[in-house]
C-alpha cells in the first residue's frame, strides 16, 4: 500500500476519533451531577445540621458540576426508625444516626449507651480516636454499613415534669428513649418505665403528658424546645449522645477512588466543624434555657450524683458479654488519661 493511500485512510479515522472524543466530552458536560442524599432527623441549627450543610458546601465546591449534596433535616426524608434501611436500599447515601440506633446491626456500639461511662467529652474524644474507637467504625461492615466518623452532640441530661434529684424520684415515671436495650435497662434500674419512641414525636409526647420525661443534650433540648414542656432539667451528664456518620459499603466502594478521597476529606472537615459547634453550643444553649425561665435547673451535689451512678452502673455487667469486656475497659481508661 502506498504512503499516499495509507495517509488517505488514516485521515478519516483520525477525524472519526476526534469527533468521538468531542461527542464524549460534550455528553459528559451535559450529564447531570451525581446526587448524594444526606438525611437526618434534627434541626439545621444543631451541630449535626450544620455539619451536613458544611459537607454539602465542601463537596460542591471541590467537585463542581460532578456531585451535588441534597440535605434533608427534621426527618423530611426518613425518620430515625427507617433511615438505616433506606441507606441499605440506596435511597439515601449518608445518614448520621445516634449511636444507639445501630443495635440491630452490632451489639458493640451499645458501649456508648452505658450510663456514667465517660466523665466528659475529652474522654469521649480520646476513646473515639483510639485504635479501639476506630475499630468500632468498621463493626457493621459485614452488614453493609460503613462508619466514616463520629459526630458529637454532647452529654445527656434528664428532664421531667417533676424534679429528679435522687434515683427514687424517677420511680414509676415514663421516659422516652431511643430504641436501645441499654437505655431501657438504664431506666429500669431506677424503677422507671422506658418508652421507645421516634425523636420526631418527643415534643408532642411531652406536651400531652403521654410521657413524664426524656434524656437529651442541651443542644437538642433547646433546638426542639423540650424545655418549654418540661418544668425541670437535672444536670446529670449521665450519658453520651453522639452520632456516627455512615454510608453503605457497596455505595462507598463503587465511587471512583479519586472522588471518594475528596468526599471523605470533605466529610472529615465537616465533622470537625460540627464538633466545634457542638462544644460551643453546650454552654450557650444551656444558658438560653435557663434565661427562658421555662425550666428549673436541678444541680446535683457530688453525693446525689453518686447515688445515680450506684443505681445505674450495674447495667454495665448486664451487657458486658455482648459489648466486650476489653472494649469497656478501654473506654473507661480514657477517663484517666
Amino acid at each position: 500500500m502506498s504512503l499516499i493511500t495509507r495517509t488517505s485512510l488514516l485521515k478519516p479515522l483520525a477525524q472519526i476519533a476526534a469527533a468521538t472524543l468531542l461527542m464524549s466530552a460534550s455528553l459528559q458536560a451535559l450529564a447531570a451531577p451525581v446526587e448524594l442524599k444526606f438525611s437526618h432527623v434534627v434541626a439545621e441549627n444543631t451541630p449535626k445540621g450544620q455539619m451536613a450543610l458544611k459537607f454539602k458546601s465542601l463537596v460542591e465546591e471541590r467537585l463542581p458540576g460532578e456531585y451535588v449534596v441534597s440535605v434533608y433535616p427534621n426527618s423530611q426524608l426518613f425518620g430515625d426508625n427507617n433511615e438505616l434501611s433506606a441507606l441499605l436500599l440506596d435511597d439515601v447515601q449518608f445518614v448520621a444516626p445516634s449511636l444507639s440506633k445501630f443495635e440491630r446491626y452490632t451489639k458493640k456500639l451499645q458501649l456508648f449507651d452505658l450510663p456514667f461511662l465517660f466523665e466528659d467529652m475529652d474522654a469521649v474524644n480520646r476513646f473515639q480516636q483510639s485504635e479501639s474507637g476506630q475499630k468500632l467504625l468498621r463493626s457493621m461492615k459485614r452488614k453493609g454499613i460503613l462508619g466514616l466518623g463520629y459526630l458529637h452532640n454532647g452529654m445527656k441530661q434528664f428532664s421531667a415534669s417533676t424534679p429528679l434529684v435522687l434515683p427514687e424520684d424517677a420511680q414509676g415515671k415514663k421516659f422516652r428513649i431511643m430504641a436501645s436495650d441499654v437505655l431501657a435497662a438504664q431506666f429500669q434500674a431506677v424503677d422507671a418505665i422506658p418508652v421507645k419512641k421516634p425523636f420526631s414525636e418527643v415534643f408532642t409526647l411531652l406536651q400531652t403528658r403521654a410521657i413524664d420525661g426524656q434524656e437529651n443534650t442541651w443542644s437538642n433540648i433547646y433546638s426542639k424546645k423540650f424545655y418549654e414542656v418540661q418544668s425541670h432539667i437535672t444536670e446529670s451528664n449521665h450519658g453520651l449522645l453522639d452520632y456516627m456518620v455512615v454510608t453503605s459499603n457497596s455505595f462507598w466502594q463503587a465511587l471512583p477512588s479519586d472522588k471518594r478521597d475528596v468526599i471523605k476529606a470533605s466529610l472529615d472537615e465537616a465533622i470537625a466543624y460540627g464538633n466545634d459547634i457542638a462544644a460551643a453550643k453546650v454552654n450557650k444553649d444551656r444558658q438560653a434555657i435557663l434565661d427562658s425561665k421555662r425550666s428549673k435547673l436541678v444541680a446535683l451535689t457530688a453525693e446525689q450524683r453518686q447515688q445515680w451512678v450506684a443505681a445505674m452502673k450495674p447495667v454495665w455487667s448486664k451487657f458486658e458479654a455482648k459489648i466486650g469486656k476489653d472494649m469497656i475497659k478501654a473506654a473507661e481508661a480514657s477517663n484517666r488519661q
